[in-house]
């Protein structure tokens, strides 16, 4: 039975799903609000962050009255559409070198690691990222932590640990939960939670953000 639990993060870390999750935004918001979404406000940061928190700027700079008492109901709207999005993921998103071959290796081995996703995404949209790319095979996404359960990345962590010790009888405390990402939030949600950060530079941030971060291992991609 694994004894390990890595969470994998999703955007520029398994896949580059090329501006699917804004897509997601626009329709979401042309939905819930009845107009466009100001072109402007995709200048918000979403490195690293989880939809929760990214969709709270979104609303306010947008200028939604009380983004905190509209956010769930502008997530609700996010998860109607994800699945819509299958086709255009198919169409121009693609796998990071070495993710398949990562994951794969990772359930082929003896007693190997769970596997699962600690990402920003709501979970549809990770699913509607991933799936038409073939790369939920070796999850299980029922213990992941998503990103409409809080603002802060680190406090994902927790949730999954809990719901993979639920699941599997066993304890994932300390080390023996392994975070996989590409950014310094990645990095940052691992060591508060006393977890192990592993980085990779296939996103924005360089083998040398990553490792000035705190990242027990940086890799220059997943070969």
């Amino acid at each position: 039975m694994a004894s390990i639990l890595v969470l994998w993060d999703v955007d520029f870390t398994l896949v580059n799903a090329f501006g699917v999750g804004r897509r997601l935004y626009d329709l979401a918001f042309a939905d819930v609000y009845g107009r466009e979404l100001p072109v402007w406000v995709h200048e918000v940061n979403m490195a690293g962050r989880t939809d929760r928190a990214i969709a709270l700027d979104v609303l306010k700079i947008a200028g939604v009255p009380d983004p905190p008492g509209q956010v769930v109901g502008f997530e609700a709207a996010l998860a109607r559409f994800a699945p819509s999005l299958a086709g255009l993921v198919k169409a121009t998103a693609q796998a990071l070198p070495g993710a398949a071959a990562a994951l794969a290796a990772l359930a082929a081995v003896d007693d190997g690691p769970l596997q699962s996703l600690l990402t920003g995404n709501i979970r549809p949209l990770a699913e509607v990222k991933l799936a038409p790319l073939g790369l939920t095979e070796h999850l299980d996404l029922d213990v992941g932590a998503y990103g409409d359960e809080h603002e802060v990345r680190a406090e994902l962590v927790p949730l999954a640990r809990a719901r993979a010790a639920l699941a599997y009888q066993r304890d994932f405390g300390g080390e023996a939960t392994v975070l996989i990402g590409d950014t310094p939030l990645d990095v940052e949600a691992a060591l508060v939670a006393g977890a192990r950060a592993v980085a990779v530079a296939t996103g924005r941030f360089t083998v040398a953000d990553l490792a000035a971060a705190g990242a027990h291992i940086v890799l220059p991609d997943l070969t």
